[in-house]
């Protein structure tokens, strides 16, 4: 893995030759969809050229590709978008390049980010960084993947249900979620617009936190971003920590378990105090996830049809195009959504359905609101388990949508969460931590992490 600290001081040019050197070394994970090469090392030049230098200057990173960005298609990992190349950048991608990042490639993911595997891909799986049998984690699994490779430092996600927090977890990298409205999602393809947020992967806590506070802060295109209120902090000591009871049942891996019971006893060794908390509701929340989520979604995938852009499929009447671009265009866990959200939101399912989950979290982000009025933190494991194998539950999608189970709470609540590596399964699979916090307390999330690593 590396830092960016190791690409200070360096030639861009020589930082992005030798990303791009390691990305196709490392080829068979089938981590990236498309280098962006030429414009990568036009821009290394530039910099290298100017005296003007931000804090990113010569940094090379990967995007997720359903961020625009110039220089390769912005694909979603669909056919519907194959060949579609932005006509603007992201905000998130435009901040970076401020302050002097190079995006030098496009990673994999579930096409248009449903999924929790990187199986979902039209373009095939990504595998996971330490056993290639094994799944990336998704949606986000490519930029994990190439962070955990060191092929970058560090690269950007979404996650709207724990996509960015999972694959970290997988991974061994540390995965950022933060605050709903922290970053812009401007120029990011959308899933589900209440729970969609933008964040990073890393190799370590300091590096998490200067790309989070070069991207975080309010944005003219997208109404839902919240001043800038990410701000570098040391951690504050003798913190009140509340281990979530719902997440460590009998039905968690022994050595998840373990892992976090470990990074329980380094923040009591740091003089925090850890006690036992419960979330009753959580035992609803992956149901209003996957009735809100899907619902947001076929509304959002409604544009893909045929006729405004992306892939138009040969057709008699304009009924048979959209129908066979959609059919096309989609794969079937993008059907599936659709189907699940245009039901639920259907006449006579819409308040049965739609509207008491709505409710539910409503209650569920009072629940955590109070909660978080008497302990600084919660933590508890991101999965529960391990990484799993290719395939193991690609066929069964409830089984997927339950690795999902400890993530979609801070997403539903818009809380920040942070996937944290806390060591390796006896097997050496790696096993993360999650920590959630108050809204806006993204940057004591990322120094309470820091004070940890430093002191082991």
């Amino acid at each position: 893995m590396t830092s960016i600290s190791d690409y200070m001081g360096t030639s861009a040019v020589v930082n992005v030759k030798r990303a791009i050197e390691a990305a196709k070394q490392h080829d068979e994970f089938h981590a990236l969809l498309a280098l962006t090469e030429e414009r990568a090392l036009e821009r290394a030049t530039k910099i290298d050229e100017t005296e003007v230098k931000g804090r990113l200057a010569g940094v090379p990173f990967i995007a997720k590709d359903n961020f625009l960005a110039f220089g390769a298609p912005t694909t979603a990992a669909s056919h519907f978008l194959e060949k579609f190349n932005a006509p603007l950048q992201a905000t998130a991608i435009e901040k970076l390049e401020v302050e002097g990042a190079i995006c030098i490639g496009k990673a994999n993911l579930d096409a248009f980010a449903h999924g929790g595997s990187t199986e979902n891909s039209t373009f095939g799986p990504t595998l996971n960084a330490v056993d290639k049998e094994r799944v990336a984690g998704g949606s986000s699994g490519g930029s994990a993947v190439v962070t955990a490779l060191g092929i970058v430092p560090f690269a950007l996600g979404t996650d709207t249900g724990g996509s960015i927090r999972q694959p970290a977890s997988f991974n061994g990298v540390y995965g950022i979620k933060p605050t709903y409205g922290a970053v812009s999602r401007y120029g990011v393809v959308a899933m589900a617009s209440s729970t969609d947020t933008i964040g990073c992967f890393a190799t370590n806590a300091s590096d998490a936190e200067l790309v989070m506070d070069v991207m975080a802060g309010r944005d003219s295109h997208d109404a839902t971003t919240l001043p800038d209120f990410f701000e570098i902090a040391d951690v504050k000591p003798g913190q009140k920590i509340g281990v979530i009871k719902e997440f460590m049942t009998d039905d968690v891996d022994a050595d998840v378990k373990k892992s976090v019971n470990n990074y329980i006893d380094k923040l009591k060794s740091t003089g925090h105090t850890v006690e036992e908390v419960s979330v009753p509701l959580l035992k609803y929340a992956l149901a209003m996830y996957y009735i809100i989520v899907p619902a947001e979604i076929s509304s959002n995938l409604a544009r893909y049809d045929g006729v405004r852009y992306g892939k138009r499929a040969e057709a008699g009447s304009l009924s048979d195009l959209y129908g066979k671009s959609r059919d096309d265009g989609f794969v079937d866990e993008n059907k599936r959504r659709i189907m699940i959200g245009s039901y639920v939101l259907s006449s006579g399912f819409f308040d049965a359905y739609y509207m008491q989950a709505q409710k539910a979290r409503t209650l569920l982000i009072n629940a955590f609101n109070e909660l978080l009025e008497s302990y600084d933190v919660l933590i508890g494991p991101v999965t529960p388990t391990p990484a799993f194998k290719l395939g193991e539950k690609a066929s069964d999608p409830i089984k997927m949508y339950l690795s999902d189970m400890m993530t979609v709470a801070a997403s539903l609540t818009g809380m920040p969460a942070i996937s944290v590596p806390s060591g390796n399964t006896n097997s050496g699979l790696p096993v993360g931590v999650q920590l959630i916090g108050q809204r806006r307390s993204d940057a004591q999330l990322l120094a309470l992490a820091k004070s940890l690593e430093e002191s082991v």
